[in-house]
């Protein structure tokens, strides 16, 4: 892999030449064992350590089968899915390799004793199967974690609809957290040149899903002036939403909980924002009984914000915490979005300000192959930003998984793979000069972007 890094690392390499390159028998990847999936039983969930379960080890090169590409990964990102395959909540992701196996010759290949996690990469294109066309070796791609058959009926107008759509590096093997990935390629988008490798990482699944669940027609379908309650405003999901909403005019109400996440907020350009501990809001008396009196003073701060306007848009993705509060919040006739449920799936709220109110609900699970192009489009424009935050090298992945889990991170936490070190992969060095304010605004205070 060292011969291979060093080549790649080489900006006078010309593409053409990529593709001819030797490949490794094996390479490094961040993976859970399915011997292990039983480590954590009887242990609460808040208990589990991802540390204990998931290890850094060589694993043999995959074949590369029609249809498919096999990407360096110079960079990837963490995103809450990788937690749950760690922990093995709520189900081993073992379960989705069994099933993908009893699909096709092509699925077989994932059902292993190990499963390689990551579902972000920024990379160069080394090898393509037959019938691919786009990408070419040497390209320099991201993806997108959508991974669909290529026939399907049932996805034909939104792909993710597919009866056969899985989320690569959750529910299929040959992740991003790894030097080497495997996956369709029809997931791999250009990389935007004036950021990073680790920068461009960060982008996919939480750029995407969040393009989703509030641009897109297939979710909020935000327009001007449309008032949009952000929870988790300074987060990977919530920093896009956050960005998109500015940039589409709406009004962003970003909710955090600390004044650090606060101050990103309005870095951003948000102007409404509120601290929830700052204000101490609790939505549940105890472990299994919302607080409605919170719901009620937490939608007066909202219009005290607003000038009296209830939020036409909730982008939820706590879940159980917060959901009751999101739908008591919502404006008559509003929607909330919602993804992830990362404090708990089990949402309780009461129904009769959903149904009384006409407010709807809608589900948003990851993006199609359109809406994650037009999300990579804005970033590639430099018009939305990598909310970067910190970086690991793929040795310290654990550690990396361990942070996001416990919440002691804000944007989004990318991980080095083949990458040598921060700062490398930028082409477009004249934009990326203009931007440097808006990609440093979630690294540590003190500490500047790398220029390339």
């Amino acid at each position: 892999m060292c011969a291979l890094a060093d080549a790649l690392a080489d900006p006078d390499l010309p593409p053409a030449e990529v593709g001819r390159l030797p490949l490794p028998r094996s390479f490094r990847a961040l993976t859970v064992r399915r011997k292990e999936a039983g480590v954590f039983a009887g242990v609460p969930r808040e208990q589990r350590d991802p540390v204990v379960s998931l290890r850094v080890e060589d694993v043999p090169v995959p074949e590369v089968g029609c249809g498919e590409v096999l990407v360096a990964v110079m960079a990837s990102s963490v995103n809450h899915n990788t937690v749950w395959s760690a922990l093995f909540d709520p189900q081993p992701t073992f379960r989705f390799l069994e099933d993908y196996a009893r699909t096709s010759p092509a699925g077989r290949r994932h059902d292993l004793p190990y499963h390689v996690l990551g579902s972000d990469l920024a990379g160069i294109v080394l090898r393509t199967g037959p019938g691919v066309h786009r990408p070419r070796p040497g390209d320099h791609v991201v993806a997108h974690c959508l991974s669909t058959e290529p026939v399907d009926a049932a996805g034909s107008g939104d792909a993710v609809l597919g009866s056969r759509r899985r989320i690569w590096g959750y529910e299929t093997n040959f992740g991003g957290l790894a030097e080497i990935s495997l996956l369709r390629a029809d997931q791999l988008l250009p990389k935007a040149g004036h950021l990073t490798w680790e920068e461009a990482a960060c982008n996919g699944l939480a750029g995407s899903t969040a393009y989703r669940q509030l641009v897109s027609g297939n979710g909020a379908g935000m327009k001007q002036g449309d008032t949009v309650l952000i929870w988790g405003a300074a987060g990977g999901l919530g920093s896009y939403a956050t960005q998109y909403a500015l940039g589409g005019g709406g009004i962003p109400v970003c909710v955090v909980s600390s004044a650090r996440k606060a101050a990103l907020c309005r870095a951003m350009g948000a102007e409404l924002v509120i601290d929830r501990d700052a204000e101490q809001y609790r939505f549940w008396k105890d472990a299994d009984t919302p607080d409605p009196r919170e719901w009620r003073r937490f939608a007066r701060h909202i219009r005290a914000l607003t000038g009296g306007d209830d939020p036409d848009i909730v982008v939820e993705h706590p879940g159980r915490e917060t959901f009751g509060a999101s739908v008591y919040a919502a404006r008559r006739g509003g929607t909330i979005t919602t993804c992830a449920s990362t404090t708990g799936p089990w949402h309780l709220y009461d129904n009769r300000y959903l149904w009384t109110e006409l407010k709807r609900v809608v589900g948003v699970h990851c993006a199609d192959h359109r809406e994650a192009a037009e999300a990579n489009r804005l970033v590639c424009r430099g018009r939305v930003h990598p909310p970067l935050s910190a970086t690991y090298s793929l040795a310290s992945a654990p550690v990396a998984v361990r942070a996001v889990a416990r919440g002691a991170h804000h944007g989004k936490v990318a991980v080095r793979c083949l990458a040598a070190r921060d700062g490398q992969g930028v082409r477009d060095h004249a934009l990326r000069a203009g931007l440097l304010p808006a990609l440093r605004r979630f690294l540590p205070d003190g500490q500047a972007p790398a220029t390339g």
